[in-house]
């Protein structure tokens, strides 16, 4: 199961990703209005084993600690970007890293470019890409710690490879897909 809740006044995705045979669940990027999401999670009946970052921009994580809190679910994060946090996470994550949920595995890929540590969750069917790759577009690259170039790479070498059909599930708008992305986005012409 997969919920989207559209969250804080810069509109982050937040993506609440559950099995639908164990009610394992976890979230991704809460940046903020942590009891709404915390009732969504209710309202599924899952129970959350994991907090997954994206990256450290807070618009992403500024829920994390107090979702942590209240569901004692450990926070990852890419160690490039662990520093960017105003909490310690619990965790590191990793490029190639298998994270196991229910009866399916989300593997870690890292996608540097709009941050040093920002990564992609790749589930079945679906590639989760925090602010790496949006609907027609990219993430930033002028902040500290941004590579345009980089990025560009790592979409094309990393998530491109995926396949078209896959669903694209980026930190910011609507969902697309890999293919469509691929011929259409201006930045990949």
């Amino acid at each position: 199961m997969l919920r989207k809740l559209v969250i804080n006044p810069y509109q982050s995705n937040c993506y609440i990703l559950g099995c639908n045979n164990t009610k394992q669940g976890l979230i991704i990027d809460p940046g903020g209005e942590p009891l709404r999401i915390i009732k969504v999670v209710t309202q599924l009946n899952l129970n959350i084993r994991y907090i997954l970052l994206t990256h450290f921009h807070f618009d992403h994580t500024s829920g994390a600690n107090e979702i942590r809190n209240i569901t004692k679910a450990p926070v990852w994060i890419h160690k490039l970007d662990a520093q960017g946090l105003d909490f310690k996470p619990d965790g590191d994550i990793a490029d190639g890293q298998i994270i196991a949920l229910g009866n399916f595995n989300i593997t870690v890929i890292h996608t540097p470019g709009h941050s040093p540590g920002g990564v992609c969750f790749h589930a079945p069917g679906v590639v989760f890409t925090g602010d790496a790759l949006f609907a027609g577009s990219v993430g930033r690259t002028d902040f500290s710690g941004g590579d345009h170039n980089g990025l560009i790479r790592g979409i094309k070498q990393k998530i491109f490879p995926l396949g078209d059909g896959l669903r694209v599930y980026p930190g910011h708008g609507p969902q697309s897909t890999i293919g469509h992305e691929r011929t259409t986005n201006p930045f990949f012409r």
